[in-house]
């Protein structure tokens, strides 16, 4: 059965998903899961990070180390002052989305290194150093 679409968007859709998933990211609707799209390679003593983040700018984007959890959040907002007026439909939204990785509670922020180029931020994150436990070996005498 065929159902009428407006825009390349199906109408039985739209209304599924608004009616049976609520709380969907208004930020990227149905395109949320591939957002912050990840790729981590491993390169010697450290990981290459490198995450797609297409429409974002340097400045929307901020990075924490936090007892040892490393946190990307990328925030984006519509200009307020826009005229709102003559929209048709309106697809793009402000807000937010982040994603947490473990790097270990060895490594600092200074060892970090970012760059954001082309919608795509790489980072070099060092490989947390583990430490052996140290054995104490007492020698018997006799």
């Amino acid at each position: 059965m065929l159902m009428p679409s407006i825009f390349g968007e199906n109408l039985f859709d739209d209304w599924f998903d608004k009616d049976f998933f609520p709380g969907r990211n208004p930020l990227y609707g149905k395109n949320e899961k591939n957002l912050m799209k990840t790729d981590v390679r491993e390169q010697g003593d450290s990981y290459e990070v490198a995450i797609d983040l297409p429409g974002f700018k340097k400045e929307d984007v901020a990075i924490e180390l936090e007892n040892g959890y490393l946190t990307i959040t990328a925030s984006k907002g519509l200009d307020k002052d826009e005229d709102q007026t003559g929209y048709i439909r309106r697809e793009r939204w402000s807000g937010k989305c982040s994603r947490t990785f473990y790097v270990g509670e060895s490594v600092r922020g200074e060892d970090i290194k970012a760059k954001m180029e082309d919608g795509i931020l790489t980072m070099t994150v060092p490989k947390e150093q583990r430490q052996l436990p140290h054995k104490n070996t007492i020698m018997i005498e006799g």
